[in-house]
């Protein structure tokens, strides 16, 4: 009984197909996706097809991203957002162009349906980006700042590795959970394409929606699988490039 642990798929639904199936997923593990399962890579609506479905067969906890936010509010209200087309959005719209409206009204359920964030029995948090409230995700005011906040994985970063949590200047955020796992900012930001710990916090975006692999990690053994770098899977595309 696993808990394993997805990264950003940016419509990458090759890389999502090759990743879980190098880690031999059992209907016993549970799957936790940090969001951003759009934009980007040309099968949007494919990946979050295969989601619904994989919820049949496994336990499933799908958090809500950043971009995930920005495609419903095209999907609901077709807001035309130019930053977000240049950020892997035209690639959705192009693929959203050639699906059924019975499928785009289930996507829309499917991403209202999203959790901002969810916390496990063993007191390990799940967050697409972070949360700047003391007292936790709970008390966030703005809800919005879990699917775009940088400053969580920027202050664990920047932390003296050798700090303990029971020092006066270890950051108050990190000591309400055992451990932290986010995605959102790239790891390829560091210089790296695989999942990175930082303080208790583990990024597992290693950058799917540019030219590196898609990775799951077992929150027990901290064992990572990753697809192909994932621009060689789809070798006529761009990505967010």
């Amino acid at each position: 009984m696993r808990t394993l642990v997805i990264g950003d798929i940016h419509g990458g639904l090759k890389a999502l197909e090759q990743v879980l199936e190098r880690a031999e997923i059992a209907p016993s593990d549970t799957l936790i996706f940090l969001g951003d399962y759009v934009d980007g890579w040309s099968q949007s609506p494919q990946v979050i097809d295969y989601l619904i479905e994989l919820n049949t067969k496994n336990r499933c906890v799908f958090i809500r991203g950043n971009h995930d936010d920005l495609c419903y509010e095209w999907l609901t209200k077709k807001k035309n957002n130019p930053m977000w087309l240049q950020h892997g959005g035209k690639a959705t719209v192009e693929a959203y162009n050639k699906v059924k409206a019975t499928t785009i009204k289930r996507h829309i359920r499917f991403i209202e349906d999203l959790k901002n964030y969810h916390i496990d029995n063993e007191n390990r948090l799940y967050v697409h980006a972070g949360f700047t409230n003391l007292k936790g995700p709970k008390f966030e005011y703005f809800p919005e700042m879990m699917y775009w906040d940088r400053t969580l994985w920027e202050t664990a970063l920047s932390m003296n590795k050798d700090l303990d949590p029971s020092n006066i200047n270890y950051p108050e955020r990190l000591k309400l959970f055992k451990e932290i796992y986010i995605g959102h900012t790239p790891t390829t930001r560091i210089g790296l394409d695989v999942p990175y710990n930082a303080a208790n916090v583990w990024n597992i975006d290693s950058g799917a929606a540019y030219k590196s692999p898609l990775s799951l990690i077992d929150t027990e053994t901290k064992q990572i699988w990753q697809s192909d770098p994932v621009h060689t899977l789809y070798p006529h595309e761009n990505g967010r490039n």
